[in-house]
């Protein structure tokens, strides 16, 4: 039933909580990458979180709530029902079984593109999907050490497709919404308005973390 589907793209991440910029990627992606569909999965158990994320159930009801209305998105709970640790590999290799022929797309940022060396089988994700890197204006904290040159450090990129996508600056972060919650602080201006009442509704992250 997939068949007529033939560029499909991955956005993973904790979404701990989901805000602004992320549903701006979202729609940046879906956009210019001429996506028939983009899959938001949050992430399950993520062997590289130093912190424990929140309840998977939370973190997709707000995935639910801050993408709604993003044409084409679908939010994916796969990984949160996959046992052990997650790897964005074996969700590939899925959404290319389950999309057969389909061009592949996975979208990531500048800081996590600094690291994509450690991840396991960067290789064959190469291999699998073209990369969609967001740029400085996305994330521009993380991504002072992005190259245009040499945009995955550490890994041949002999055959890797990259794409590079780019949207205003946004000052926005998962652990400045967390802290600005644990402060008492409004966080209307970061979060879309049903994710801030759902976060106020459940009381999450209210503890500094």
């Amino acid at each position: 039933m997939n068949a007529h589907l033939q560029r499909i793209g991955l956005f993973g991440g904790a979404f701990d909580p989901p805000h602004d910029a992320h549903v701006a990627l979202a729609r940046a992606a879906v956009n210019e990458l001429r996506l028939d569909r983009l899959h938001v999965v949050p992430t399950g158990d993520a062997w590289h979180k130093t912190r424990p994320l929140s309840p998977g159930v939370h973190r997709l009801a707000m995935c639910r709530l801050a993408f709604a209305d993003v044409e084409r998105v679908r939010v994916d709970d796969r990984e949160l029902r996959r046992d052990g640790a997650t790897y964005t590999i074996d969700t590939l290799t899925e959404l290319r079984a389950e999309y057969p022929g389909a061009e592949l797309f996975l979208q990531i940022g500048a800081d996590q593109a600094q690291a994509f060396h450690t991840w396991r089988r960067a290789d064959e994700i190469l291999k699998i999907a073209t990369l969609s890197i967001a740029t400085r204006a996305y994330s521009a904290a993380a991504s002072d050490g992005f190259s245009l040159q040499d945009p995955l450090p550490g890994l041949a990129m002999d055959g890797a497709r990259i794409r590079l996508l780019s949207l205003p600056a946004q000052a926005h972060s998962a652990t400045e919404v967390r802290r600005r919650v644990a402060a008492g602080l409004p966080i209307d201006h970061l979060v879309p308005p049903a994710v801030a009442g759902y976060i106020a509704e459940h009381h999450l992250y209210q503890e500094p973390r």
